[in-house]
């Protein structure tokens, strides 16, 4: 029997899917032609590359979406000014507001919802045909994202309470005393300062990665059993299209719920740098 599968699957043939696949060479070059330097033990290219076009685009995509539904303001909405409402009132009232606080959300709408389109465009990058990589399947991609939220949410807490009296808020539980704060205040401090905006990088970028290979792996896969193999195999390829097409629809969910995700803990994070209390 599996001499047989052997015969039938001629696996040499296929190459897997792999996380050089995300490590794209700078457009007009070719992966052997492209200059390269050395970053941290990894190859990196030089230019413009795919990834970096699709922020520019984003951008553009969601400001033209965002002003041609508020250009003709009206009492009643038409359709485009409608959605253009809905998508803004989700995140200024769901995010923003209720997180928050109804006290000081509003400063914070504009960050938040710039965010919030621009990480839920980006990751549905990855199902568009012609596209199809999700920007931040790159995780330099998240981690840049992570560290502006990082910025935002500890220079209001720093503004409002100074930074001793910051730093204070964020390591020292209330109510404790004594010498368990030796043990406490190190660890608040790695979780509340140093940790939280490598976990929200890493949870976005982690997604966003093994979704896309997951899809990779699924199409590739089919394609090669269907026209390079014979016998019975060739209906693992069926059903491995099936698959595609199964996680692709789940991919959607994931990519709006990472958005989601992303910006309800920056507004939890900007929250808490704004209360009074740990």
């Amino acid at each position: 029997m599996s001499a047989i599968a052997m015969t039938a699957i001629p696996t040499e043939g296929f190459t897997p899917p792999g996380p050089g696949d995300f490590n794209l060479p700078p457009i007009g070059h070719s992966e052997g032609t492209a200059p390269t330097f050395e970053f941290l033990g990894q190859t990196m290219y030089w230019g413009v590359t795919k990834p970096m076009v699709q922020l520019a685009l984003s951008v553009v995509l969601i400001f033209t979406f965002f002003y041609l539904a508020s250009r003709h303001r009206a009492m009643v909405p038409g359709k485009l000014q409608y959605v253009g409402e809905t998508a803004y009132g989700f995140v200024r009232n769901g995010l923003a507001r209720d997180t928050i606080g109804s006290h000081d959300f509003m400063r914070f709408v504009p960050y938040l919802v710039a965010l919030f389109f621009f990480i839920l465009v980006n990751n549905y990058f990855g199902l568009i045909p012609g596209i199809q990589f999700p920007t931040f399947s790159r995780a330099g991609m998240a981690y840049a994202l992570a560290a502006l939220s990082w910025v935002v949410y500890n220079y209001v807490g720093m503004r409002k309470h100074g930074v001793g009296g910051y730093l204070k808020l964020q390591t020292v539980p209330s109510g404790v005393r004594g010498v368990v704060l030796l043990l406490l205040v190190p660890l608040e401090f790695f979780s509340n300062i140093l940790v939280r905006p490598v976990t929200l990088a890493l949870r976005l970028f982690a997604n966003m990665f093994a979704g896309h290979m997951l899809l990779i792996l699924f199409a590739l896969g089919g394609e090669y059993l269907l026209l390079h193999t014979t016998g019975l195999t060739p209906v693992a390829g069926v059903l491995s299209f099936v698959m595609f097409m199964g996680v692709s629809v789940l991919e959607m969910l994931v990519m709006a719920l990472q958005a989601y995700v992303f910006v309800l803990l920056t507004s939890m994070y900007i929250a808490g740098a704004l209360a009074d209390e740990h």
